[in-house]
């Protein structure tokens, strides 16, 4: 028998009048301390009516019969009546916003203003285009299909092929508004162990991104099984001269293998010294 079906397994939910996106967040993050429990996530969003309320309830206490134990409950609600009604259910209720708008009213001095969905809102039209023009261009200037147009670019990722560069890119674009392209190190570049034209002109706003050879050979198998890309042999000459090529042209750079691609972006954001235009 695993050790997964060893543990003792609770239902975990977050409950929201919008995505459901923060308590997710918030909860998983404080979840990730608890190792010996199977946690299984429900997200229940747009809770904004009564009968809304009450059927997430159901939904709560049911799932506290059928497993023998009260589901835990992470809860970014902000009408009091959609509250009261879930935190009644046979949870464990765990309300971010009363955890922190309290203690906060009373510093500022203030009563908040309770309006469901603020945390989520567009805020005004230039950060709404600002996002989509960065996607536009991380979708544009992906994997080197260009690099005519890097000098617009803010950060230019850099690693061998599947070492996570476009979903970092895409990250940093959707999130920060960050105008991030990324180029693949072929096996030609590694061979001449310098840095391709294109990227050489725009050394100062170079990432590398790296990877352990035994898990860029699993993502690679996924891809293109049994292949010589795949090989276990080609995976640790790339990263070993990829690494190479970044320290002799002072190119700073992240190893990704346990890193998510929130983390990675987010060292990348910082490393870089890049400005984070909306949060």
């Amino acid at each position: 028998m695993s050790d997964q079906a060893d543990k003792p397994r609770r239902t975990v939910f977050f409950v929201s009048d919008r995505t459901g996106i923060t308590a997710e967040t918030l909860g998983h993050s404080l979840l990730t301390q608890f190792d010996g429990i199977e946690f299984r996530p429900v997200t229940v969003p747009f809770i904004g009516t009564k009968d809304k309320a009450e059927s997430a309830a159901r939904r709560i206490n049911e799932a506290a019969r059928e497993e023998g134990a009260r589901p835990l409950v992470f809860s970014t609600l902000i009408t009091d009546e959609c509250r009261a009604i879930v935190k009644a259910a046979d949870g464990m209720y765990l309300d971010f916003f009363d955890a922190f708008i309290g203690p906060l009213e009373k510093e500022l001095g203030l009563t908040s203003s309770h309006a469901a969905g603020r945390a989520h809102g567009v805020f005004d039209a230039e950060t709404y285009t600002r996002r989509i023009d960065a996607m536009n261009y991380a979708l544009a200037n992906d994997d080197g299909i260009t690099t005519r147009h890097y000098d617009r670019a803010e950060v230019i990722l850099v690693g061998v092929s599947r070492s996570g560069k476009t979903p970092t890119c895409l990250y940093l674009a959707l999130h920060y508004g960050v105008y991030a392209a990324n180029y693949p190190l072929t096996e030609d570049d590694l061979e001449d162990g310098k840095l391709p034209p294109g990227l050489d002109q725009h050394r100062k706003k170079l990432f590398g991104l790296t990877i352990d050879p035994s898990r860029l050979q699993d993502i690679r198998q996924e891809r293109r099984p049994d292949s010589r890309y795949a090989s276990i042999r080609q995976v640790n000459y790339e990263v070993r001269e990829a690494e190479v090529l970044f320290r002799r042209y002072g190119v700073p750079f992240l190893n990704t293998t346990t890193s998510s691609v929130e983390e990675i972006a987010t060292t990348v954001l910082h490393s870089a010294g890049l400005q984070r235009r909306f949060y």
